[in-house]
């Protein structure tokens, strides 16, 4: 089984950490919290420590370590950029190997880890879903009837799909002889959640004359378990899906989900040398579409008299790569779209994985941030590249008594190139 790194291969890393501070000007959590311990730096330091046997793994330093976002300000503007992302996450492999994982965490795991069970338990969950939760009003989620460990009654979720989007359609798509193939990896959240984005990414692939591949056992990206410090199972399912995506030779695999797209590069290519060439074949669906002339396309289209307006959220998965302006790009050229700006675009929303489960009260604050920008944008319509920041941004608008409802770039595209 392939295997992640251990802290102690960050150490060289760690010591290049000059404990300058730039990181507490860039760290949204911090910017909350104030407490030195929850900053890169702090982190950092509490790793070396640890290191050198100098503090011990008790609750408060777990705490601490589950302070992140994972959102890479820190390493952005990190004059030696340092990589407390990749630090926290193996700090937490650590704290899962040696104190074990938290309850959430475990069940989180062990379901993604078992297709079969997360089949049935999506199935049940369908099936109840009239018992365990109520709409919230316009359709924009669904909120918990009773208290559940972890999730709060207050908090907006998307439903479950009547049947998961795999299950929907056939394996193998045919298009033009003389096209690419092109492999779609669809993630959890699409399978099971929202299957109309996939039906969207079908769409644009198919408009583009693409042969289109969805392999059927492809399973979760690791992402959630990486979060939750279960290195193992992330590992496992990164070999899983190294077997599901080679089984056939494809010249690109698409990702519509930009957490997906980080669990299958960066965290996907230090697991060795084959994983690391499987990456270099993985691709964001909008930087795919727009290397594939689309929004040429969407500039031909004849344009309509009185667009919505629509504001775009950065997702942190397509900002820390470099990918943030292919969707605004797609959604510039939409005939049916007015693109206006939106302050604090490219802040995290507040989801942060496990995170948000966490400390929600703190991902809430964050929210309210980008509620002051949606707000003050004008905008109709919040789109952005990432099924986990649509949930987080909807639960933020329905807290914040706002009228836009939340979509994915995706869904703006496909609107339009069926109307041509």
């Amino acid at each position: 089984m392939s295997k992640h790194q251990e802290l102690e291969d960050y150490r060289q890393q760690i010591r290049e950490c000059v404990k300058c501070g730039t990181c507490r000007a860039h760290c949204p959590v911090f910017n909350q919290v104030q407490s030195e311990t929850v900053v890169a730096r702090g982190k950092v330091s509490l790793a070396e420590a640890l290191l050198d046997d100098k503090i011990e793994l008790d609750q408060r330093l777990i705490s601490d370590i589950s302070q992140c976002l994972a959102c890479g300000r820190c390493v952005k503007d990190c004059p030696n950029q340092v990589p407390t992302d990749e630090i926290i996450l193996a700090l937490r492999r650590r704290i899962g190997r040696e104190k074990g994982l938290t309850l959430f965490g475990r069940g989180i795991s062990t379901v993604l880890q078992r297709p079969r069970l997360m089949n049935l338990l999506t199935r049940l969950g369908r099936a109840f879903s009239w018992l365990v939760f109520r709409k919230v009003p316009k359709g924009s989620g669904l909120r918990l009837r009773f208290p559940a460990p972890y999730i709060t009654r207050d908090r907006t979720i998307p439903a479950i799909a009547p049947q998961a989007f795999r299950q929907r359609h056939p394996e193998f798509i045919a298009g033009d002889a003389e096209k690419p193939l092109v492999t779609f990896f669809t993630g959890c959240m699409i399978n099971y959640m929202l299957p109309e984005i996939g039906d969207c990414v079908l769409t644009t692939l198919k408009g583009l004359g693409m042969n289109i591949l969805i392999p059927r056992d492809q399973g979760c990206c690791g992402l959630p378990a990486l979060c939750a410090g279960d290195g193992q199972g992330a590992a496992r399912l990164a070999d899983r899906n190294l077997e599901a995506l080679t089984a056939h030779k494809a010249d690109f695999i698409v990702t519509a989900c930009a957490s997906c797209h980080s669990g299958l590069t960066k965290h996907f290519r230090e697991l060795g040398p084959d994983h690391a060439q499987l990456a270099s074949k993985v691709m964001d669906i909008h930087m795919f579409l727009q290397q594939q002339g689309l929004a040429e396309t969407l500039q031909q289209l004849p344009r309509q008299q009185n667009p919505r307006p629509v504001t775009y959220h950065v997702p942190c998965h397509l900002r820390q790569p470099g990918l943030k302006e292919a969707p605004q790009n797609l959604l510039a050229a939409l005939p049916s779209v007015r693109l206006v700006e939106m302050k604090h675009a490219d802040a995290c929303c507040g989801l942060g994985g496990t995170f948000s489960v966490y400390h929600y009260d703190i991902s809430k604050q964050l929210g309210s941030i980008k509620a002051e920008g949606i707000r003050d944008s004008g905008a109709e319509v919040v789109a952005t590249a990432c099924p986990g920041c649509m949930m987080q941004l909807q639960d933020t608008i329905n807290h914040a008594g706002l009228p836009q409802q939340v979509c994915h770039v995706l869904e703006l595209v496909a609107a339009d190139l069926k109307k041509a």
